[in-house]
């Protein structure tokens, strides 16, 4: 299991997701539930195969539903949440620079995004894809969908990982992660991974799970398409520190971003 604050840090990203109109109710039978979503599915463009992806997911994950529900309010500042978690990846996160020193020239190319701030965000959220999740996603999205508490919200999450079974991306047994839904080595909800998520090694898929050169690119992808100045710096105080906040809204966050990317360039 995740620590809070991952999954706090995460929840966080909820706020800049869009989801289409869906109308299955929520709680109430499970099964009925699951039926009438996949109807509106359907009607919504996704395909029978990619619909066949739900024919394993027969009842709510009780565990899903008590993570969700006993999220508390961050509190930490950020000495006390940032100081040990730059301490513990700074090294590899060193490591990583140097081994992936090509890609990130050619992402920074592409995306105006330092290498430092893409190998920041890598490493906080999964470790450097050590730590990705073993949730069975599809589930845990029902399970939420389902839940009274962002029913809305969670169906159009649903709804956008069935558009990742559909284009090709992922399988339905690859689609494992983090307990809200959360996709891959950057953590991506599946509605920005549909909506940011590039192929950069160019296999033909987006792969966020497996692929480094896909997982570090989206990332940078990501804070492009909120604006990211290249060249612009990325402290406290210049335009895309406040990009950041694309990523997460938390200040506190936002600024162990930039204090983990200053310690990898430095020198």
């Amino acid at each position: 299991m995740k620590p809070p604050i991952y999954a706090l840090a995460l929840t966080l990203l909820y706020l800049f997701t869009s989801s289409p109109v869906l109308a299955a109710a929520c709680g109430g039978d499970f099964a009925t539930w699951l039926a009438t979503f996949r109807r509106e599915a359907a009607a919504q463009g996704i395909s029978s195969r990619a619909l066949a992806a739900l024919d394993g997911v027969t009842s709510p994950d009780p565990q899903v539903i008590s993570l969700d529900h006993r999220q508390g309010v961050f509190r930490q500042s950020f000495a006390q949440f940032a100081t040990h978690r730059i301490a513990e990846h700074l090294a590899k996160g060193r490591r990583m620079m140097q081994v992936h020193v090509a890609l990130l020239r050619r992402i920074e190319a592409r995306f105006g995004v330092p290498g430092s701030v893409v190998i920041a965000i890598w490493g906080l959220e999964t470790g450097f894809g050590a730590d990705i999740g073993r949730t069975p996603t599809l589930r845990a999205l029902a399970t939420l969908a389902h839940d009274c508490r962002r029913s809305e919200m969670f169906q159009g999450e649903l709804l956008a990982a069935l558009q990742i079974i559909a284009r090709g991306d992922l399988s339905p047994s690859e689609m494992r992660g983090a307990w809200a839904g959360e996709l891959g080595q950057a953590q991506f909800l599946p509605s920005n991974y549909v909506k940011f998520a590039v192929d950069f090694d160019g296999n033909g898929r987006r792969d966020l799970i497996r692929s480094v050169p896909d997982t570090l690119a989206s990332i940078a992808n990501l804070l492009h398409s909120f604006g990211w100045q290249a060249g612009g710096g990325y402290r406290e105080g210049s335009a895309n520190f406040a990009v950041l906040a694309a990523w997460n809204k938390s200040t506190v966050y936002q600024q162990t971003i930039a204090a983990f990317a200053e310690k990898l360039d430095e020198r």
